[in-house]
């Protein structure tokens, strides 16, 4: 694959600027890409950027712009909308492509074109931000200190707030309800399905299930069976998220959603650079075996946002560099099992027991 560029899909939004504005720090040269023109154009002109406008909606116009891009980063949340569409172009215009989704959707759907992109000699790796570098590189270790293991559970304690994107797509799970893996199947359980004390490196903590995307990436990159994915939660609120899941038939109601999210876009801008640079973020794992055995895994990294920043720039420096891999890949699979040691601000993956 000879293409010149690479685009970043998104990019005026709150992480597609933050990707932007490192990618321009570092000297690399992306394009921008969106449907709003004033927003995009007026990051183009202040990052000296080339910008591409097309809607999603028009597949002919998204081929058209991505004809000469060799890897796309698709940054536009919910992924629900975007990521499909900016798939079927990629495999039209064979282009590489990488998301920062933690959409269990998302990545089932890239797993189920893993034949296609291997024709159209393209990756589909989403998920190459804070969802799920750290958690997937633990599953992949935890899953070589441990082959035998039967059960896998992941989980994180970060007091980063939300990205208007990130909040969009936490209003869309809502309607879903939670997500675990059984037997190798997904499997739908109630909002806060199961509690417990974890200690993910800075003492115990309360913690609850979620649908996370290690749910589907997990079992990709182990094979592992048995799933869970849990954050750090105060106990009141865990308590409340299981209460809501009596509302979820109304919370997933198109005038609703519609309403939340207009509520997202008054109230909710993302945390800022000083911000992000207080709130560290803590990663944990653990597998069992059939004898019951156990092996833990902890890691410290940086911000989630900025961890899924240098997670993007990493993935597009990588298939710039190796162009010729091909088909579906979760990050441990294409980058190799300890990739997130190599990005700014994390630690290394530690195993005990």
């Amino acid at each position: 694959m000879s293409k010149p560029h690479w685009m970043i899909y998104g990019a005026s939004g709150y992480t597609g600027r933050l990707v932007a504005e490192q990618a321009q720090r570092e000297g690399l040269a992306p394009i921008l890409g969106g449907r709003n023109p004033a927003s995009l154009h007026a990051l183009g002109s202040t990052l000296g950027l080339e910008c591409r406008v097309f809607d999603l909606n028009d597949s002919a116009a998204a081929q058209a712009a991505l004809a000469d891009v060799a890897v796309l980063a698709n940054c536009a949340g919910p992924f629900s909308a975007t990521a499909a569409p900016l798939i079927e172009a990629c495999i039209a215009s064979t282009t590489h492509y990488v998301d920062i989704t933690g959409e269990i959707a998302v990545f089932e759907h890239a797993h189920s074109l893993d034949d296609v992109a291997q024709a159209a000699g393209i990756v589909l790796c989403p998920g190459v931000g804070f969802d799920v570098i750290p958690t997937d590189c633990m599953a992949a270790c935890l899953k070589e200190a441990m082959p035998e293991a039967t059960q896998l559970a992941l989980g994180f304690d970060s007091g980063s707030g939300p990205s208007p994107g990130t909040a969009k797509t936490m209003l869309e799970g809502l309607k879903l309800g939670g997500k675990v893996r059984e037997a190798g199947r997904l499997r739908d359980v109630p909002l806060g399905y199961k509690r417990r004390d974890i200690d993910f490196g800075r003492g115990l903590k309360h913690a609850v299930t979620i649908p996370w995307g290690d749910v589907a990436t997990a079992y990709y990159s182990t094979g592992i069976g048995d799933i869970e994915v849990y954050m750090s939660m105060p106990p009141t609120a865990a308590i409340g998220m299981r209460m809501m899941d009596t509302l979820r038939p109304l919370l997933g109601r198109d005038r609703v959603q519609d309403w939340l999210k207009e509520q997202v876009d008054k109230r909710v801008h993302g945390p800022d650079e000083l911000a992000r640079s207080k709130l560290r973020t803590w990663v944990w794992g653990e597998v069992r075996n059939a004898r019951g055995e156990r092996r833990t895994a902890r890691l410290e990294t940086a911000n989630g946002y900025d961890l899924t920043l240098n997670g993007v720039l990493f993935a597009v420096r990588h298939l710039l560099a190796n162009p010729n891999s091909a088909g579906y890949f979760t990050p441990s699979k294409l980058f190799g099992p300890r990739c997130i040691e190599q990005l700014p601000g994390s630690g290394r993956i530690v195993i005990r027991g």
